[in-house]
């Protein structure tokens, strides 16, 4: 999956880095932080905005939850608010909202 930056600039700059990093001049620590720097934040999905994916995708929570590898009752409370999705949870809805429930298949 390739990665997306905040612009061009910082996708230059990262992938010089990466290189650096890659041949041992550059260490893990400072690589975190070019990452956070130049790689696009994922923004948190409010419960209506998860609903609403979910629903657009025309599946049931049980489905959702499936290819999300999730469980259904997790997926109810997303839509509640009672808890909210982080890490990769958060990751493969972002990318479910943007290019569809078929691209996590």
């Amino acid at each position: 999956m390739s990665k997306k930056y905040r612009s061009e600039a910082m996708a230059a700059i990262h992938e010089t880095v990466t290189a650096l990093h890659d041949i041992g001049a550059i260490d893990k620590q400072t690589m975190r932080r070019f990452d956070v720097a130049c790689l696009t934040p994922i923004r948190p999905l409010k419960p209506e905005e998860i609903k609403a994916i979910r629903e657009r995708e025309h599946v049931s929570q049980t489905v959702f939850a499936n290819y999300l590898n999730v469980t259904t009752s997790l997926v109810s409370k997303w839509e509640r608010g009672e808890k909210r999705p982080a890490g990769a949870s958060l990751k493969l809805l972002s990318l479910v909202e943007k290019k569809g429930l078929a691209t996590v298949a």
